[in-house]
């Protein structure tokens, strides 16, 4: 199996994909710092669930980074809320899915921690 399979992967690419594009729409005063910033944090979520899943045949590291995962998406979040948005409907479509993945990547590592297989 594949990283690319689980679900919070492919959630959170989306995520990625959305935010840069969304990113790029910022005022200028905001584009360089805070569009960094947040492009940051959402890749970060994505390439920490991929270490994980790498490590996932020691469940204490997979889950480490599954919560290193959440920490990083709330990050996003929070940016996300300092922003001057002119679209509040796609803001609001984008923090949806923002809080979707943190509620999947919570359940998964309940999953985990209950019934760890290392999905080999």
């Amino acid at each position: 199996m594949s990283y690319r399979k689980l679900e919070v992967w492919q959630v959170s690419r989306e995520i990625v994909i959305e935010v840069h594009k969304m990113s790029l729409q910022l005022p200028k005063f905001e584009l360089f710092e805070e569009g960094q910033q947040v492009r940051r944090s959402s890749k970060s979520v994505k390439s920490t669930i991929v270490e994980g899943y790498r490590r996932r045949r020691y469940k204490n590291e997979f889950i480490k980074f599954l919560v290193y995962a959440q920490a990083s998406n709330d990050e996003t979040i929070d940016h996300l809320e300092t922003w001057s948005f002119s679209d509040e409907r796609t803001f609001i479509s984008l923090k949806e899915k923002i809080d979707l993945l943190g509620r999947k990547l919570n359940r998964f590592i309940q999953a985990i921690e209950e019934g760890h297989v290392s999905m080999k």
